[in-house]
């Protein structure tokens, strides 16, 4: 069953439309990653009402191949501008940016697309290869289990985003609350629609989508549109790295790629972690650390291969539990949502041919990143010179555009510039956007799961101790919230006072 669902998968990528839809989500992932202040997870927002008219296919392959292209953009403005075009490039500008100012910008290019082809393709690889066997494991999966997920991923992707565990349990917890507008699941009596007939379907996952991670971006963008002009350095030498190079690379290039699948495994972590932990690694395993920070290949491939490499690691809780490994994974789930596909376990079960799809479009875009980032990578230099002000109006004129075109409604232009003004002030706030989103996607699986859950059980809470699963995955949800709480903090400080007074 499994062999035949991958292959389904492959004939789905490789279709002439599919294949053209690669090609250009690649383009325009590098095109956006090179626009420093742009994001992935902006871009991909921008571009789900899109695949509204698609295939799930089509739709999941150009996405995909947007976020993988997204994530080696980036380099090309923290190379050449010393400014991270994503936040998973800011490791890349410590070493990046010293080589092009030693006329070497091509050569540190060359490396950062070559060990980002490589991570990303091993990450691919790494998913393909875990996907039967985690179609095997969610199997055991019931409405009680389902229940204990979602609120795993709620509290987990909160106390791992930026800020304070309360403010990204907060975050997450206004998700789940938004999700419940709109008429109840189980007997369609309207809720916190406020007699407004609009709101009686819910609000629109896409258009808060777009809002909170659009419209922050381009004021964001606007504040700064009078800095001081934007100079890249040129493109003068030799692109593509030679065979001796990428050979003494290459274990660098491997053990960054394997940190990047491990830390795309933990929900709420992304690229920027994993880069600087590849960064960190590379500078260790170095025989001389001296040259890092002046201008190191290996500086470059190292948190290259790793952000790349979260892409797949990423997908693989997305794909075996339904918890959106980051936000634009999150964003790739909205888009299953879009075609009526729920996330959860039965993504593997029920829609595995989706699913192998998806997993063959990231492996696909990669291929196309190699391609495309040969063939265009000198032209991207151009991108990095456009005026701030010119991208903050372009976005929010796409965000008008994308969020009409979901339901023709002016109601929802309106909704989602006010998701952008609330985007905004958390962002001045510092808090993160992310666990909302995750509400959103979650809360409609958290309230069926657990409504069913108490039919099994006859209203009885005790249904969710009964199952082993169900039980640990509660577990390490209490302890993910412990951990950073306070009093876990002054635990540890107590019990290392101590051993070092012994």
């Amino acid at each position: 069953m499994d062999n035949s669902l991958i292959m389904t998968g492959l004939v789905n990528v490789l279709s002439f439309t599919n294949v053209a839809l690669v090609v250009g989500g690649t383009l325009l992932g590098l095109f956006v990653g090179a626009m420093p202040g742009l994001s992935a997870t902006m871009a991909l927002a921008l571009l789900l009402p899109l695949t509204f008219s698609m295939d799930p296919a089509s739709g999941l392959s150009m996405l995909a191949s947007l976020y993988v292209g997204a994530s080696y953009g980036g380099s090309i403005a923290a190379i050449l501008l010393r400014t991270p075009g994503t936040p998973s490039a800011a490791a890349t500008v410590l070493d990046g940016f010293p080589l092009s100012q030693q006329g070497k910008a091509g050569q540190a290019l060359g490396v950062s697309l070559f060990a980002s082809f490589f991570g990303g393709l091993l990450s691919g690889l790494a998913l393909l290869t875990a996907a039967p066997l985690l179609g095997v494991m969610v199997l055991k999966f019931g409405p009680v289990e389902l229940f204990a997920i979602a609120v795993l991923g709620i509290t987990i992707i909160g106390s791992l985003s930026q800020g304070s565990v309360i403010s990204g349990l907060l975050s997450g917890a206004l998700g789940l609350l938004l999700s419940t507008v709109g008429m109840d699941l189980i007997t369609g009596t309207p809720r916190m629609a406020f007699g407004n007939i609009n709101l009686f379907s819910g609000i629109e996952f896409t258009v808060a989508l777009i809002g909170l991670f659009s419209i922050p971006q381009a004021l964001l963008l606007i504040e700064k549109a009078h800095g001081s002009q934007k100079v890249a350095s040129r493109i003068t030498d030799r692109l593509i790295p030679r065979i001796s190079e990428l050979r003494r690379l290459m274990p660098n290039i491997l053990r960054s790629s394997g940190i990047g699948i491990v830390t795309g495994l933990i929900p709420g972590t992304g690229g920027d972690t994993a880069s600087w932990f590849a960064y960190n690694e590379a500078k260790r395993f170095s025989r001389d650390k001296s040259r890092f920070g002046k201008g190191e290949l290996a500086g470059v491939a190292a948190p290259e291969a790793a952000n790349n490499a979260v892409v797949g690691g990423a997908l693989i809780p997305t794909i075996a539990l339904g918890i959106p490994g980051s936000s634009s994974t999150a964003i790739l789930l909205g888009a299953l949502m879009v075609q009526g596909i729920l996330p959860g376990p039965n993504l593997l079960t029920d829609y595995g041919d989706v699913t192998y799809t998806l997993i063959w479009a990231v492996i696909m875009a990669n291929i196309g990143l190699l391609v495309v980032g040969l063939m265009f990578t000198r032209m991207c230099v151009a991108v990095t010179r456009v005026p701030d002000s010119f991208v903050a109006c372009a976005i929010i004129t796409l965000c008008v555009i994308g969020s009409f075109a979901i339901n023709n409604s002016l109601f929802d232009v309106g909704l989602m510039l006010g998701f952008g003004l609330f985007g905004y002030w958390m962002q001045k706030a510092g808090v993160s956007p992310a666990p909302m989103v995750i509400g959103l996607i979650l809360g409609p699986v958290m309230e069926t799961s657990f409504q069913q859950s108490m039919l099994i059980g006859q209203g009885r809470m005790g249904i969710f101790l009964d199952s082993p699963i169900a039980v640990v995955l509660l577990s390490i949800a209490a302890l993910s919230i412990l951990q950073a709480t306070p009093l876990f903090g002054w635990l540890r400080t107590a019990i290392r006072g101590r051993h070092q007074a012994q």
